[in-house]
């Protein structure tokens, strides 16, 4: 299924509206690779019953995947994952004064059956999360391995080619010996 069909494959939710600067990379990613994905803002801990309710709805409204982007004590993935079947993508974000670290702990030291994948924090982890949700979505869509795998050519030509391009045209500027000094 593709964005152009406009059913949501992939639920990306945040716990706060300020958190939507770091989720964008997620949304750049699926529109990227055409899937289609629907975004909300719930709360763990201010509209729990909300944020249940979301979650127990997801499968059966088309939503194979949930990303979920929270900070400080980020139990939203935690929450999405005790009430669904469906994949959790856990994105622990920087907002708090301990600078995502109680948020990274929280997202990733779920009890044994309540899984959660946990990214890295922040922007980065947000791309990967998306990505990571195409990876699970392309195991029934071959088209979508297909953009997937050429997407992982064309990072691999971008570092072979363009990267060591730029490194030799550095090199052949400077003076010789004056490397690490």
């Amino acid at each position: 299924m593709s964005q152009k069909e406009n059913v949501p494959l992939v639920g990306i939710l945040m716990g706060s509206d300020s958190d939507l600067s770091v989720m964008e990379e997620a949304f750049k990613a699926l529109d990227a690779f055409e899937v289609s994905y629907e975004v909300r803002i719930l709360s763990a801990h201010r509209s729990p019953e909300a944020t249940s309710a979301y979650a127990q709805s997801a499968a059966d409204r088309g939503i194979r995947v949930l990303i979920a982007g929270a900070g400080w004590a980020a139990h939203l993935a935690g929450v999405l994952a005790a009430d669904t079947v469906l994949p959790v993508i856990g994105v622990p974000i920087d907002s708090s004064p301990l600078q995502g670290m109680d948020s990274l702990l929280a997202t990733v030291q779920m009890p044994p059956g309540i899984p959660v994948a946990t990214m890295a924090i922040g922007k980065g982890g947000a791309r990967n999360a998306a990505l990571f949700a195409v990876q699970i979505l392309a195991l029934q869509d071959p088209a979508l391995a297909d953009k997937l795998r050429a997407q992982k050519r064309k990072m691999a030509d971008e570092v072979v080619f363009d990267k060591n391009r730029k490194l030799e045209e550095f090199l052949a500027a400077r003076k010789p010996g004056t490397m690490g000094r």
